[in-house]
């Protein structure tokens, strides 16, 4: 039955609405303002626009699935709680923002403020889409927006050249996408996801393995991109330690965790029937284990010969997006729950740690390891609240990381037989480079110890970094003293309709 666009219930688009019209009418008071005055008002805007949206999107979780605009755009319970976590991590990156530019002299605050929710409006579309255009449309509007924010101090150089190296190897990671999507729909005809599935089924039992096979492995390359996940992770360092600190740290949390509903999304609809055949089940799985793999591997021993700590993180974040593929390259019966946990403990424990480097930085006027030497002489809470982070960043007991990892592990053994030991290997990798991550962990948190101080006087920590950091303490403490309580709460949504076609009927058609 045809549909009119009044026919649909437009309240399922409240979140994406709300950030929309936010950053519209952001944009037009930005232009009004004059030159000379302030933006703080912008940044209270975006805010609570920020928050808004997280109530809508909240108050709705447990509803049923609705599809809209042509069974092109699906609100599902996956949609909804991947939308809180970045809804999360942006309000968080606003509320460390707020002083950290107002002395910058030639610094685009209004552009800052609105391109930031320009960006999270992107994530929220990719994690809805059921189409390939709408997510293709979604990524390059989160793409586009974070090329702008990496380089939006453009007196730095070093911004200046993150943000060149970021639009480079984007547009390549988008060009290997888009040639993926163009074999999907020669095969199919249709652009639908779950048109796809179907479709595509038929197609591999009709010959065409090869080009399907082809069109995967070409996403899974521009993904590897997206996501910084090795071997395809070489601009993430630069990007990172050129960016500013708040950039960097959406980057790694926001961006990332709207890459990884991309990759569900596709990777569980459309190719779902790779992981049920002979052949392609073997070429896919080890296509997966393999790029878990070297990231994590990749990730945490080039970590520890870096000594500027944006750098450091960086390839912690590649170690870390190895830890997300693990249970997708498993697919384990908690896949869904136990990735949502740790991107839940990875938000607050990595925006927790950017936050503590950021106010170390600006007081130091430096971005080396240094810097942090006697920490815990200067802010016993700056040095306690790191600490915290980077024991959980490591998996020590018991913080949210150590349950993240542990979630993941089980999921991943789990998973494993006799006929398919690729996720004990997995497992394996995974518990090794955990151990190698002490090292330069741990480093970090003995200059903040055992260093004497480079610089006299206390370190001022003003109102906005000083809130985030308590906010990811008590997040971080939360997930590790009561994991079983955000699990359980996990389990009662209902991940099945995330890879399942709605039925015909009054909901959703």
């Amino acid at each position: 039955m045809e549909k009119f666009l009044l026919d649909y219930d437009w309240t399922v688009l409240a979140p994406e609405l709300t950030i929309a019209g936010a950053a519209a009418l952001l944009s037009i008071i930005d232009l009004v303002l004059k030159p000379n005055r302030g933006r703080h008002i912008l940044a209270w805007m975006a805010l609570a626009a920020v928050a808004a949206a997280g109530y809508f999107t909240a108050i709705r979780l447990g509803a049923p699935p609705y599809e809209i605009l042509a069974d092109t755009y699906r609100v599902d319970d996956f949609a909804r709680a991947f939308k809180l976590i970045l809804l999360t991590g942006t309000g968080l990156v606003f509320l460390i923002s707020f002083r950290e530019f107002r002395e910058e002299k030639g610094f685009a605050q209004g552009e800052y403020y609105y391109l930031l929710l320009t960006a999270l409006l992107g994530g929220m579309v990719m994690t809805s889409s059921a189409d390939l255009i709408t997510l293709f449309v979604g990524l390059e509007l989160l793409s586009i927006s974070s090329y702008i924010l990496a380089g939006i101090r453009r007196r730095h150089g070093e911004s200046s050249e993150a943000a060149w190296k970021y639009v480079v190897m984007g547009g390549v990671s988008s060009a290997f996408i888009l040639y993926g999507m163009s074999f999907l729909y020669g095969l199919a005809g249709s652009t639908n996801l779950f048109t796809l599935r179907e479709r595509l089924a038929e197609a591999y039992n009709n010959g065409y393995e090869s080009f399907i096979l082809l069109s995967f492995f070409c996403m899974l390359l521009g993904f590897g991109f997206k996501v910084a996940s090795a071997p395809f992770h070489m601009w993430a360092p630069d990007v990172y330690q050129g960016s500013p600190t708040p950039v960097a740290a959406f980057l790694a949390v926001v961006s990332k965790s709207a890459a990884f509903a991309f990759i569900l999304r596709i990777f569980l609809i459309a190719f779902l029937f790779l992981y049920q055949v002979g052949p392609g089940k073997e070429t896919v799985g080890w296509g997966l284990w393999i790029v878990a793999s070297l990231s994590m591997v990749i990730g945490n021993s080039v970590a520890l010969k870096q000594l500027r700590t944006k750098r450091l993180l960086a390839y912690s974040s590649v170690a870390h997006g190895g830890y997300l593929l693990v249970p997708l390259a498993a697919l384990g019966p908690t896949l869904f729950e136990s990735t949502l946990y740790y991107l839940l403990a990875y938000l607050f424990m990595t925006l927790g740690a950017f936050t503590v480097v950021m106010v170390v930085e600006r007081e130091s006027g430096k971005g080396d390891l240094s810097a942090f030497a006697g920490l815990s002489r200067r802010s016993p809470f700056a040095a306690a609240g790191m600490a915290l982070f980077l024991v959980s960043l490591a998996g020590i007991p018991v913080t949210a990381g150590f349950f993240g990892k542990f979630y993941i592990l089980i999921n991943t053994v789990t998973s494993g037989s006799a006929d398919n030991p690729g996720p004990y290997w997995l497992a394996a990798i995974m518990l090794g480079t955990t151990v190698v991550s002490y090292f330069y962990y741990f480093g970090i948190i003995r200059m903040m110890y055992f260093r004497p101080p480079q610089m006299e006087g206390k370190l001022r920590v003003s109102v906005g970094p000083a809130w985030v950091i308590g906010i990811a303490v008590l997040g971080t403490l939360a997930l590790g003293f009561m994991p079983q309580w955000v699990l359980d709460f996990l389990g009662t949504l209902d991940w099945v309709s995330a890879i399942s076609p709605l039925k015909q009927g009054p909901v959703g058609q």
